[in-house]
């Protein structure tokens, strides 16, 4: 049976939050479709999401119809913000965390991890912007603001926007082993040398 990794979208999502990670685990689950992996994004409802900078994405399944998944990617962006006051976004995501048996987040998406009191007692990390309203948020997280993406078992952070490549393949890591993470990395030619 394959196995299934969904990425959420909502209003103002961060694009490269969704987009990063999208690259990474779709270019692995198709090219490697024996691996036994699927990635598909869910919104609220399916159909167009308008994100942060006026991309438009299309949601593959609602929250209704979405399939069981064993990982949800919860990316950030401006729409974070609505979402960690939303307690019919924070009820949705304390169900998921019973039902999913890896949580993890990019960027700012883990302000709302932390809102609906998913990272409590926990190693968490976000954006560098955002580090210090994470530690308000809840006082019990073990705040890491060096780290690209931090590993707590069934619950991984990343740090912000870009983190969210980095995240994703060190997922394909844990769920096919790292020469296929080398593969994927190959593959998308991610070797990053900042140009300045």
């Amino acid at each position: 049976m394959t196995r299934q990794i969904g990425i959420l979208l909502f209003p103002d999502v961060e694009e490269l939050d969704a987009i990063g990670p999208w690259e990474v685990l779709a270019w692995w689950t198709r090219r490697f479709p024996d691996d036994g992996y699927a990635v598909t994004c869910l919104a609220r409802e399916a159909g167009p999401v308008e994100c942060a900078k006026g991309l438009t994405v299309l949601a593959h399944h609602g929250f209704d119809d979405a399939p069981a998944y064993d990982v949800l990617v919860h990316p950030g962006g401006g729409g974070t913000g609505a979402l960690r006051n939303d307690e019919a976004h924070l009820d949705w995501l304390r169900r998921m965390r019973k039902e999913v048996p890896l949580m993890t987040s990019v960027c700012s998406g883990s302000l709302v991890f932390a809102a609906a009191g998913l990272l409590r007692n926990r190693p968490a990390t976000t954006y560098w912007g955002q580090l210090d309203r994470l530690a308000e948020l809840d006082p019990t997280i073990e705040v890491r603001p060096d780290d690209r993406f931090v590993d707590d078992g069934d619950v991984i952070t990343a740090a912000g926007i870009s983190a969210g490549i980095d995240m994703a393949l060190h997922l394909v890591a844990r769920l096919a082993g790292a020469d296929r993470a080398r593969q994927v990395r190959r593959g998308i030619q991610y070797d990053p040398a900042p140009p300045v």
